[in-house]
């Protein structure tokens, strides 16, 4: 019997998974700093009722792409 991390289910459409923290931070190749001083800015994050924080990644991204917008105006 394969084990539970093992084991993958495909998500219902239109829904996308949430990237914690820690998973962001190895996405984007950055610190744990970094992330917060992207929060202070405005970056977005989901309401999550755990602990910790949750991140839309294309919400993300598509702060990135805003802020590189408002750096090169």
């Amino acid at each position: 019997m394969p084990k539970k991390s093992e084991r993958h289910a495909a998500l219902p459409a239109g829904l996308v998974p949430l990237l914690d923290q820690k998973q962001l931070e190895t996405y984007y190749g950055v610190s744990d700093w970094q992330v917060l001083r992207w929060l202070e800015a405005g970056m977005p994050e989901q309401p999550y009722a755990g602990r910790g924080r949750r991140f839309n990644l294309a919400a993300v991204e598509a702060w990135h792409e805003q802020q590189s917008a408002l750096a090169a105006a």
